[in-house]
């Protein structure tokens, strides 16, 4: 662990003991991959809290922890499965999440927008990264989830992305008309290991993928996995950056000689 990530990992163990000594809910920004690993790998030291990530919907990617002090949680663990008082502990908390729609003033004479394109002309107003979760593109427009203290702030500033004119407003979380597209993968594999599971994901071979997993560039729920070999569970939510991301459903069959038939959904 390097100079950064100790600074980073000091930091949580800052809010966690904030929370505990002042019976208060704390939060991060938004966390990238890399820092929801460091969390994952400090857990152990942090459990004196509470802890729940959110990142504004279902599936995000860039998350909040909220650390929760004991005094705090009106949830039991008298569940049949720990997901449950997770969500029940997350629905408890309000982070200080918004939610943004940027759309062209003009769509008829808009250009071809990306997730850089919204991303860069957000960064260009002056604020930090860590300010903005996942911004979801859909035909030209984005809803962009940012820390609750930007919203209005943003919603000024942000007046132009790349060459095209944009409206931005907020919009309340019940409101969020956003579904995420993907597609069902569905083919053989001889066991559930993470480096199958990959090829199988995004058309490669599996010794291709031996450099991206070893080489820190694969998460599987947050936490950084470096073994090939790692076997995935049901719906884990595995990432590959420069590739993308994909949940795996489970095994619906097997064959005559022996391979599993998997099924996953790549997020497009």
């Amino acid at each position: 662990m390097n100079y950064e990530e100790e600074l980073f990992q000091k930091r949580l163990l800052e809010l966690a003991k904030k929370a505990d000594s002042r019976n208060i809910v704390t939060f991060t920004d938004f966390l990238n991959l890399n820092e929801l690993n460091i969390y994952h790998q400090s857990a152990g030291a942090l459990s004196f809290v509470k802890c729940v990530g959110f990142g504004g919907y279902e599936q995000a990617e860039r998350q909040i922890l909220a650390f929760i002090p004991d005094a705090l949680c009106y949830f039991t663990e008298d569940f049949a499965d720990r997901t449950d008082f997770s969500v029940a502990l997350r629905q408890s908390v309000r982070y200080p999440i918004s939610c943004l729609r940027i759309e062209p003033q003009n769509k008829k004479f808009s250009g071809s927008l990306s997730h850089r394109d919204f991303l860069g002309a957000a960064l260009n107003t002056g604020i930090e990264r860590s300010t903005i979760g996942d911004i979801l593109v859909e035909e030209n427009a984005a809803w962009m989830f940012c820390l609750e203290r930007m919203a209005d702030f943003l919603s000024e500033a942000l007046t132009r992305v790349r060459n095209t004119p944009v409206n931005v407003r907020q919009v309340p979380p019940e409101k969020i008309d956003y579904a995420p597209k993907y597609e069902l993968v569905r083919g053989s594999v001889a066991s559930v290991r993470l480096d199958s599971l990959l090829a199988l994901a995004f058309g490669a071979s599996r010794s291709s993928l031996v450099g991206l997993i070893e080489g820190g560039k694969v998460f599987v729920n947050g936490r950084l996995i470096t073994s090939n070999g790692y076997k995935v569970k049901e719906n884990d939510l595995i990432s590959a950056r420069g590739l993308g991301r994909f949940r795996y459903l489970g095994v619906s069959s097997s064959t005559k000689k022996g391979r599993l038939i998997a099924e996953i959904e790549k997020y497009i």
